[in-house]
């Protein structure tokens, strides 16, 4: 598990640093303001949960069992596409109805959150 958080969380950090340098270089001018904010939002986000990510898979390196870790980690990885996903579409296609899905991924970014915070008082009991 500790593996898979952690080449996952690497590939979404380099994910989040293209999109990130994508959106600075390639977008400016091409965008208007409102867009380019939601695109940074999305960046912005998928950076945070980048690094959740990858205290999911440090912590599992200890707890390679614990299944709110597990679960955390999916939760993080699932946010992640879908809440910073729905938003780079969105800014880059201007296709309104996915502003809709992105509270979503919204949730899950919070169990994942939630999870955490849970294994963590469970291995510190």
């Amino acid at each position: 598990m500790a593996k898979l958080f952690i080449t996952l969380a690497s590939l979404s950090g380099m994910l989040a640093v293209v999109f990130g340098a994508f959106g600075a270089h390639a977008l400016k001018g091409k965008l208007d303001d409102q867009a380019l904010k939601v695109f940074e939002t999305a960046v912005q986000y998928h950076f945070y949960h980048t690094f959740a990510l990858l205290v999911v898979g440090v912590i599992a390196l200890n707890q390679p069992q614990t299944v709110l870790l597990k679960s955390s980690g999916w939760l993080f990885v699932i946010g992640i596409l879908v809440f910073s996903g729905s938003l780079y579409l969105l800014s880059l296609t201007g296709v309104r109805w996915l502003g809709a899905i992105t509270p979503l991924g919204g949730l899950a970014l919070i169990a994942g959150w939630a999870c955490l915070a849970a294994t963590g008082w469970k291995l510190l009991v």
